[in-house]
């Protein structure tokens, strides 16, 4: 299995990221790095998934996220595409070590966001790799605290998500036929 990247952009609701993670996880499937947030339109968000799955299971995921009505598009990243993840970290350093740890930061592009007697903690972005690599070399001194975002992703290029033909399956009545539905069994 390799690991993919699907980037959703999905409509702007409650609800919506529940439905598409639920899907998921009926299906059995681990999400790896999941990442939400409003896209350049108020009415539309997007969904970064990372995922470890062979072709034919993104197969079946992409066209069971197809059918949601909330979802508008869905795109494969290549695996050169612009990614990206936050970190922060609190890290032991006393008076002998943090001169080595902030080394490292220096080393990494990361940087230095509170100091105490004995910590460091530390805000490093950048991809999935290069912050693994930074958390091993923080690791002999002892990592207290650890939090991590999700992946972000872009493709490289002028296309964007929003470029791509919009899907020829949407019923626009689709919606609305199925909020009344819901109203009705209620």
């Amino acid at each position: 299995m390799t690991t993919r990247t699907l980037s959703v952009l999905v409509e702007n609701k409650p609800g919506v990221l529940a439905r598409v993670a639920g899907l998921f996880s009926r299906r059995g499937f681990n999400i790896d790095s999941l990442a939400v947030g409003p896209t350049e339109h108020p009415d539309t968000s997007r969904i970064t998934i990372a995922t470890d799955v062979d072709d034919a299971v993104l197969e079946q995921l992409t066209k069971q996220l197809n059918k949601l009505v909330e979802v508008l598009k869905i795109v494969e990243l290549d695996p050169d595409s612009i990614r990206s993840e936050l970190i922060l970290a609190k890290v032991r350093a006393d008076q002998h070590t943090r001169g080595q740890v902030l080394e490292i930061l220096q080393l990494f592009k990361a940087k230095s966001v509170d100091v105490t007697a004995d910590t460091i903690t530390i805000q490093a972005t950048g991809n999935p790799d290069k912050l693994n690599s930074l958390l091993e070399m923080l690791e002999p001194y002892g990592i207290r605290e650890l939090v991590q975002s999700g992946l972000v992703a872009l493709g490289r290029g002028s296309r964007s998500i929003t470029d791509r033909a919009p899907r020829t399956d949407r019923n626009p009545d689709r919606a609305t036929d199925r909020s009344k539905a819901i109203r009705a069994i209620s």
